[in-house]
């Protein structure tokens, strides 16, 4: 498999006219890259050094809005410029595009230099400190699941997203002969992401009519974020290129089943597992066992990074392989928190509360959080779920994103990991949302009441 570049390679392919194109990426509240397109002789002449971006790219929403309201960046203060500082260690091909790399930057202060705190690389990167001052590296892995349709983004957006048929229309879970249909996008997924790096292990069918899973190998976390980025930008391009779209949306229909984005996460302690004891009945040593209560203790205070938008709730339905539930349990799609690997060294856990509209740093950011704080604390775990949780008594998840919104609000957790001012950017992002929303009158709304009312 193909490595990032180096800046070294990367001059090299420039001298020779090979590469001519350098995406100079960020990545924003949403999880998207966002940046400029540069002349490649520019910038290895000199803007690999820096470039620069409004700050409101951090207090937007998904369609790209200013809304008010955030401390970091407004009408009043201007609309300044935050730093692009190019990270070179990130330097990788984009094979589907011709001639083309990208890199993705770290985002600073204008004037301090210093890291912006909101930003999702560097809340990731604060937290995999956090662990590595402990001894510890996390590694992770997140699965990518999505929705391929007949017809591209611009066909659906001018038929007013009505009328939406995707590619399959039967329930391809593991099926070879449906999946076979969609290998005119999925194989060019597959082998373009692979040469760009990425350590790509399969692509897979998923439970629904038109659903598509990519599965990438586990890495340092934030290699996985920097993985799960660019995958999931390289699908929408290159199903466009096709024809197609293909969405991220938690939850496209109500009759179908949802998107998740599921989260795999182990630490190590150089290179031994620290999760894994061979002595345990599970295998999992007692600093697992933190790590995991954490992550239970915390769940409502780190939703809205796993759920961020009103969307994203949708999915959370009895029945369909998304969690409702604050649970723990070995080998069981039903709990909110599943034990993968037991009685090996590749013991692990998974979350699967996520959906496929998560910004993999915040959302990683925010379950080592929860777990690292589970470790410092010695927290107990209780004893692991049997049976089918839907069913169970535990604790509910947070059910709307108001409800996500104020525990991320309460949480003295997340005011430690990441700072206040973290804490109310985020709220205000969710608050956004809502008010987005409630102002809205939606289809169902009419067909329901228009008449009957």
């Amino acid at each position: 498999m193909p490595g990032p570049l180096t800046f070294d390679d990367l001059k090299q392919q420039v001298s020779t006219g090979a590469i001519d194109t350098v995406l100079v990426c960020m990545v924003d509240m949403q999880g998207r890259l966002m940046g400029k397109r540069f002349h490649a002789a520019h910038f290895v002449n000199s803007a690999w050094e820096e470039t620069h971006c409004c700050n409101y790219l951090m207090a937007t929403d998904l369609v790209m809005s200013t809304p008010e309201g955030y401390a970091s960046t407004s009408w009043e203060q201007g609309y300044g410029d935050y730093v692009m500082k190019p990270d070179l260690s990130t330097i990788r091909p984009m094979p589907w595009l011709p001639a083309t790399v990208m890199v993705l930057c770290d985002l600073l202060d204008h004037h301090t230099h210093e890291e912006v705190p909101h930003s999702p690389r560097a809340m990731l990167k604060k937290q995999v400190k956090r662990a590595e001052a402990m001894g510890l590296t996390p590694l992770m892995a997140t699965e990518l699941e999505f929705f391929l349709f007949e017809r591209s983004f611009d066909e659906i957006r001018k038929g007013g997203f009505r009328d939406l048929d995707t590619l399959i229309g039967y329930n391809q879970d593991y099926n070879i002969m449906m999946t076979s249909r969609e290998e005119h996008v999925m194989r060019p997924v597959r082998n373009h992401l692979y040469a760009a790096g990425l350590p790509i292990e399969n692509s897979k069918g998923e439970a629904e009519t038109g659903q598509e899973e990519l599965n990438i190998k586990y890495a340092p976390a934030l290699d996985t974020a920097e993985y799960h980025t660019i995958a999931k930008h390289a699908v929408k391009e290159i199903a466009q290129q096709q024809g197609h779209a293909a969405s991220f949306l938690a939850k496209w229909h109500h009759d179908k089943v949802g998107s998740s984005s599921h989260v795999h996460m182990s630490l190590w302690k150089g290179f031994d597992p620290a999760f894994y004891d061979k002595d345990d009945a599970l295998g999992m040593s007692d600093l697992m066992k933190s790590y995991t209560a954490g992550l239970l203790k915390y769940a409502p205070d780190i939703m809205i990074f796993l759920a961020p938008y009103i969307n994203s709730y949708k999915r959370f339905v009895a029945g369909t392989f998304a969690p409702t539930r604050i649970i723990w349990s070995v080998d069981n799609r039903t709990a909110g928190f599943r034990l993968c690997g037991d009685g090996t060294k590749g013991v692990r856990i998974e979350c699967r509360v996520g959906g496929s509209d998560l910004n993999p740093y915040t959302a990683m950011a925010a379950l080592l959080a929860a777990g690292l704080k589970g470790i410092e604390d010695g927290l107990d775990l209780q004893p692991a779920f049997t049976g089918d949780a839907y069913a169970g008594e535990a604790p509910e998840l947070p059910t709307t994103l108001p409800a996500a919104r104020a525990a991320l609000l309460a949480s003295d957790l997340l005011r430690e990991a990441f700072g206040e001012d973290v804490v109310i950017h985020y709220a205000r992002a969710a608050e956004v949302e809502i008010e987005d929303f409630n102002r809205v009158v939606t289809d169902y709304e009419i067909a329901r009441g228009f008449e009957m009312a």
